[in-house]
């Protein structure tokens, strides 16, 4: 019997693969002249400016108390805009890989809930930290979210199966030392804030979402005392 279509992906997961697609075919093929015409050029910049994030669009919601939907919308939008294409492909193909996943163990719905809620708060965090205005773009925060709650699920595994549950944590190790690496040869950014924060509360915003719960978690902590 023949597999179904791109392997049983989550139609949430899909969508946010297209979105992250979608936007990027946009501005490649107005960067190219075939839409947009000669405004096209500068649709990238225009998307940045409307639905990205900075510090900036922090400070004007808490200080300046603009809680308008043009700046609220910006916290869970800069994940699609993202700044070139390599940028798109790597961000697309681990949406669609650790969604893959995901979805199987959490569900569609509150996977969308994890990606949206890790977007958020590593822009947050970015945003009470970092000084200026320095955009934060691209869909690497809510991936980390993925690997946060993807993180959780293997350490729970590893404990059922009564091995190192240390274990589960090698995957965030390898690409922030990856991370590291490519920072110290192009010049590191401090995108990284958002996406630690994000892998962070991926990995907290799981224990409630998986199933049992916070049960769970209690039964697994009392096995191992």
């Amino acid at each position: 019997m023949s597999e179904k279509p791109i392997n049983d992906l989550s139609p949430v997961v899909i969508a946010l693969a297209l979105l992250i697609i979608g936007a990027e075919a946009v501005f490649q093929l107005a960067n190219a002249g075939l839409v947009g015409g000669p405004r096209g050029v500068g649709w990238r910049m225009e998307a940045i400016g409307r639905f990205g994030f900075s510090p900036a669009v922090l400070e004007r919601v808490l200080v300046q108390g603009d809680w308008s939907f043009d700046m609220l919308i910006r916290f869970v939008t800069y994940p699609f805009i993202n700044v070139e294409i390599v940028q798109t492909a790597f961000c697309a193909a681990l949406t669609l890989a650790l969604g893959k996943f995901t979805t199987e163990y959490f569900g569609g719905l509150r996977v969308l809930a994890i990606y949206l809620v890790t977007a958020i708060a590593g822009a947050l965090v970015y945003g009470s930290v970092i000084e200026g205005n320095a955009p934060l773009l691209g869909g690497f925060t809510p991936v980390y979210g993925l690997i946060g709650a993807y993180t959780y699920v293997l350490w729970l595994r590893l404990g059922e199966a009564g091995e190192n549950q240390l274990r589960a944590f090698q995957l965030i190790g390898f690409l922030l030392a990856l991370q590291l690496g490519f920072g110290l040869i192009f010049g590191a950014g401090y995108a990284w804030i958002a996406e630690l924060s994000g892998f962070a509360a991926g990995f907290v915003l799981a224990i409630p979402l998986a199933p049992g719960g916070w049960a769970m978690l209690l039964h697994r902590l009392r096995q191992r005392s």
